[in-house]
C-alpha cells in the first residue's frame, strides 16, 4: 500500500505522524547508545536499543512519539530502550506540569519483555507504566498498535494502562503469546499453529469487540492521524483498569470447565451488567489449605492461621495500621490455571477492587496507610480463555491501583518470600517504591519460565542456564538480581520456610525501616536507580540514558 503506515519501520512511523518540518529525534543512532547486555551474549546491538524518540506537532499539537521498532530484537524492552522511554514520558509529564500541553503517543510493535535483559526488561515496563498513570492527570496517552509484531507480554498490560488504543486490522494484543502459552499449558490449550484461532483470539476486531482496544482503523498513514488527533480532542478515556466489577461479574457467569469460543464470549460480554464485589478482610480458619511461601508469611505478620476469605487465592488483612495483601495458591479453584499460585483473572481485579477502596478510604487523611505485598507468584496464568477475557487488563488493574496508591501517597512495601516471575510480578510487586527480598536460593525472580525463554531465544536450557550465570539481567536467582539495585534490603539470614518468631521479628523491622525511609520522599520508583548500589553499576546504562534524553529536551 503507497500509504501504509504498518510497512514502515520505527523511525519511519514516528515521522510519519509529525507535521511537516517540525520534528526532532532525542538520542538518535548518532549517540550510539546501545544496550551493554547484549555484546557479552553475542547479539549484534542496535544504536538507538530499538526505540525511536521523536518531538514534533501533529496538526498544530504538541506530540511526542515514542516508536518501538519491533524488527529488532522482537521489540523487546531493555535497560537502555526502557529508560530512554520512562525520561522521555518524564519530560512530558513535568512539561504538563508546567502548563504546556504536550500529548504523548507511544507506537507498540512489541513482544513485551527483551528476554535477553529480562529483569531490566520488567523494572522497565513497571516504571514506564508510573509514568503512564502520572501523565494521565494531564492529558491522554495515546497507544497505536499497527501490526507486525503486535503488542504482547508486559507492554499488553502498559496498552491496558494508556488512555485510549488505536489498531489496524494486521495488529494483535495479548499478555501471553500463543507459542507461550503451548510451551506451558500444552497444545490443547492453546494451538500456536492454527492461524484462525490466533486472528480470532487475539486480533483487533475480536479485540475492539471485547473492549480490549477502542477503535479499529485502515492501514493508512492519514487516517491513523486523523484518530489519534481526534481522541487528543476529545480527551479519550476507556477506563479500562477501573472496571474491576464489570470484569468479576463476568466471570460470575463463566464455567472455567467447560469450552468457551469467541462467538460466546462476545454475547456474555455485550450482555454483562456490572455488580458490586466487596471483598472483606481475611479471617483465621480452622483448616489449613495449599501451602505456599507467600501463605505462611501473610499468617505469621498478620497473625492470621490458617488464613481465609471470601476468595481463596487473594488475602488482605489489616495489622498494626498496615495493609498486608498476598496471592496464594488453592488446589481446588474453579479456575484451572491458578492453582499453584499464579496471578489470574479474577486475581488482578480483586486487588485492584482492595487498593481501590483503601486509597478511597484514606484520601483525606495525612497519614496514608502502608500497603504491604507479600510476593510469592509463579507467574501469570497461561491459558485461552485468560487471553480471549483479556488477562492483561486484570493485571493492568492490579498495577495501576498500586501505582495511585503510592502516588497518593501510600507507602508500597513489596516482601519477596517466594517466587516473582512476569505479569504476576509486574501486578503485584514491581509498583513497590520499595522492595525486600529474602536471600534464599529456592526464589525465583525473573520475566519468564526456563523452558519458554529458551524456545523464544532459540537456545538450550542449559545455553540459557549459562548465559545466566555472567548476565545479572537475565539470572533467575534474587542475589544476582540484588546486583541491579532494585532492592531497598535483601535479607540474607533468613530462609523462605522459615518464619520463626527471631524472623518474623526481622523482617517486621526492616519492613518499618522501609516504611520509615519512604517518608519525605518522592512517591515514584527514582530510588530503583539512585541508591548506590544502581549508580555504582546496576542502573549505569538507566542513567546514562536518562541523562542524554534530558539534556536535549528542550534543545
Amino acid at each position: 500500500m503507497k500509504n501504509s503506515f504498518v510497512e514502515l519501520n520505527g523511525r519511519q512511523r514516528a515521522n510519519a505522524l509529525i507535521d511537516k518540518g517540525t520534528g526532532q529525534e532525542l538520542v538518535g543512532p548518532e549517540y550510539d547508545m546501545i544496550s551493554p547486555h547484549l555484546e557479552p551474549q553475542k547479539i549484534v546491538p542496535e544504536s538507538d536499543d530499538g526505540v525511536v524518540l521523536v518531538k514534533g506537532k501533529l496538526n498544530g499539537k504538541r506530540v511526542v512519539i515514542i516508536s518501538i521498532e519491533g524488527k529488532f530484537q522482537g521489540g523487546g524492552i531493555g535497560e537502555v530502550s526502557g529508560a530512554k522511554i520512562v525520561a522521555a514520558l518524564e519530560k512530558t509529564l513535568d512539561d504538563n506540569k508546567q502548563g504546556i500541553k504536550e500529548y504523548p503517543i507511544i507506537i507498540l510493535d512489541t513482544g513485551g519483555v527483551r528476554l535477553q535483559e529480562a529483569n531490566y526488561g520488567l523494572l522497565s515496563i513497571s516504571e514506564i507504566q508510573n509514568a503512564i498513570i502520572a501523565l494521565k492527570k494531564y492529558v491522554p496517552v495515546i497507544g497505536l498498535v499497527p501490526g507486525r509484531v503486535g503488542s504482547f507480554g508486559g507492554m499488553s498490560i502498559t496498552s491496558a494502562i494508556m488512555s485510549y488504543l488505536i489498531t489496524t486490522p494486521k495488529a494483535r494484543i495479548a499478555l501471553n503469546g500463543p507459542e507461550v502459552i503451548e510451551q506451558e499449558a500444552g497444545v490443547r490449550e492453546f494451538d500456536s499453529s492454527d492461524k484462525d484461532l490466533i486472528w480470532n483470539t487475539l486480533g483487533t476486531r475480536q479485540r475492539v469487540a471485547t473492549g480490549i482496544a477502542d477503535e479499529v482503523d485502515e492501514d493508512d498513514i492519514t487516517t491513523i492521524k486523523e484518530a489519534i488527533d481526534r481522541a487528543i480532542e476529545e480527551k479519550k478515556d476507556a477506563h479500562r483498569t477501573e472496571q474491576s466489577d464489570f470484569y468479576l461479574s463476568l466471570l460470575d457467569q463463566i464455567d472455567f470447565a467447560k469450552p468457551l469460543t469467541t462467538k460466546q464470549y462476545c454475547s456474555l460480554y455485550a450482555k454483562n451488567q456490572a455488580n458490586k464485589h466487596d471483598i472483606n478482610q481475611a479471617v483465621a480458619g480452622d483448616k489449613a489449605t495449599t501451602k505456599s511461601r507467600g501463605r505462611l508469611w501473610f499468617e505469621k505478620l498478620t497473625g492470621l492461621p490458617n488464613a481465609k476469605s471470601d476468595y481463596p487465592t487473594v488475602l488482605h488483612a489489616e495489622k498494626d495500621g498496615k495493609e498486608f495483601i498476598a496471592i496464594v495458591p488453592n488446589e481446588n479453584n474453579r479456575f484451572p490455571r491458578v492453582r499453584h499460585g499464579e496471578v489470574g483473572l479474577q486475581e488482578g481485579f480483586l486487588v485492584a477492587k482492595i487498593v481501590n477502596q483503601i486509597v478511597a478510604e484514606d484520601q483525606n487523611k495525612d497519614v496514608k496507610r502502608p500497603l504491604i505485598l507479600i510476593v510469592d507468584v509463579p507467574s501469570q496464568a497461561y491459558g485461552y480463555k485468560e487471553e480471549l477475557i483479556g488477562i492483561h487488563i486484570s493485571l493492568a488493574s492490579a498495577a495501576a491501583a498500586y501505582a495511585k496508591a503510592r502516588q497518593a501517597g501510600h507507602p508500597v512495601i513489596a516482601f519477596i518470600p517466594g517466587d516473582a516471575v512476569s505479569g504476576g510480578f509486574l501486578a503485584h510487586g514491581l509498583q513497590s517504591n520499595r522492595m525486600i527480598a529474602l536471600a534464599d536460593d529456592s526464589i525465583t525472580i525473573q520475566a519468564m519460565s526456563k523452558a519458554s525463554a529458551a524456545r523464544i531465544t532459540q537456545r538450550s536450557i542449559p545455553e540459557l542456564e549459562e548465559a545466566t550465570k555472567h548476565v545479572p539481567a537475565m539470572a533467575y536467582d534474587i542475589k544476582n538480581y540484588a546486583k541491579l539495585g532494585a532492592l531497598y534490603k535483601l535479607v540474607p539470614d533468613v530462609s523462605s520456610w522459615d518464619a520463626n518468631d527471631a524472623a518474623v521479628s526481622e523482617v517486621e523491622q526492616i519492613i518499618n525501616e522501609a516504611i520509615t525511609s519512604t517518608k519525605k520522599h518522592s512517591t515514584d520508583l527514582h530510588y530503583r536507580y539512585e541508591n548506590p548500589v544502581a549508580i555504582a553499576s546496576g542502573r549505569k546504562a538507566t542513567n546514562e540514558m536518562r541523562k542524554a534524553v534530558f539534556d536535549q529536551w528542550n534543545d
